[in-house]
């Protein structure tokens, strides 16, 4: 059921991701994407990150995928990952799975710190990550004017590694992930399926 995201899934994905644009907090982002915009979004993360869907009978469900949280080189060892899913695929246990074959492909890929930004009123968000091991690390109150009104910010943190000093920067996830046997192999380790 999870597979890598492709350049055709663009148009289902954005459809996922319209909503929550157009109707919630869950994301800051004001004005949906258009198509072109989000295919070269996409095209800009899977250079270096994971972006994974979840499918049910050729239909994409949710998706799950890694960004870069900062832009200084410091930083090349922290990613962000992000989750949405359609109304009817929430409280199914699908994020969790998505999120336990995305953290595995970045801890392989040599990630050490994953940070979730999360509206501090999308508390269904908070918990799911409590549960998936993030810790609120900072408080941002009313930083965010989305819908006429104010919104806080929560960072949590999950530490994947615990190394002090990486030997390496982060490998990007198609040298990872190399064809549907390994991909296939990482979902087994963690007892998922792949499509």
């Amino acid at each position: 059921m999870i597979r890598p995201a492709t350049n055709e899934d663009v148009p289902e994905i954005l459809s996922i991701y319209a909503p929550y644009v157009e109707n919630s907090t869950a994301t800051f982002e004001y004005d949906v994407p258009s198509q072109q915009e989000f295919r070269q979004r996409f095209q800009d993360i899977t250079a270096q990150f994971p972006w994974l869907v979840w499918e049910e009978d050729g239909i994409i469900q949710g998706y799950a995928y890694a960004s870069p949280p900062f832009s200084r080189t410091a930083y090349a060892w922290c990613a962000e990952p992000s989750i949405y899913l359609r109304p009817e695929a929430q409280g199914r246990g699908i994020g969790k799975k998505l999120y336990a074959a995305l953290e595995s492909i970045l801890d392989r890929q040599g990630y050490h710190v994953l940070y979730a930004l999360i509206t501090a009123e999308n508390e269904s968000s908070i918990r799911f990550h409590q549960k998936m091991g993030y810790e609120t690390t900072a408080e941002f109150p009313n930083c965010g004017f989305k819908f006429n009104r104010w919104l806080g910010l929560i960072w949590m943190e999950k530490r994947i590694k615990t190394v002090h000093s990486p030997n390496a920067f982060p490998k990007p996830w198609p040298a990872i992930v190399q064809g549907a046997k390994s991909f296939s192999n990482i979902l087994d380790n963690l007892s998922l399926s792949y499509l």
